[in-house]
């Protein structure tokens, strides 16, 4: 912002980074669940699979989670005045 750039455009910024690792984080970790959810369900007696419904809402909850940890810090941060804060350096 002390460069010109408006507060949307860094908050985007910010935000946009933020959900591509939260998306390779997501990703990797439903793989990981479903492989290890079918190894599981094979050597143990009696464990049933996990359903799609759960492993949906779980995902859905932590990338909830994941964006509101980056939307939040990065909205309070494009509220300060960036002269105050470079002066605070």
């Amino acid at each position: 912002m002390a460069l010109g750039e408006h507060r949307g455009d860094v908050l985007r910024l910010v935000v946009g980074q933020a959900a591509r690792l939260e998306a390779v984080g997501l990703g990797l970790g439903v793989l990981g669940a479903v492989a290890l959810g079918r190894v599981m369900a094979s050597a143990l007696f009696g464990l049933v699979r996990p359903d799609a419904a759960n492993l949906a809402v779980v995902t859905a909850f932590q990338a909830a989670v994941a964006f509101a940890t980056a939307w939040i810090p990065a909205r309070r941060a494009t509220r300060i005045d960036p002269l105050r804060a470079l002066r605070g350096e």
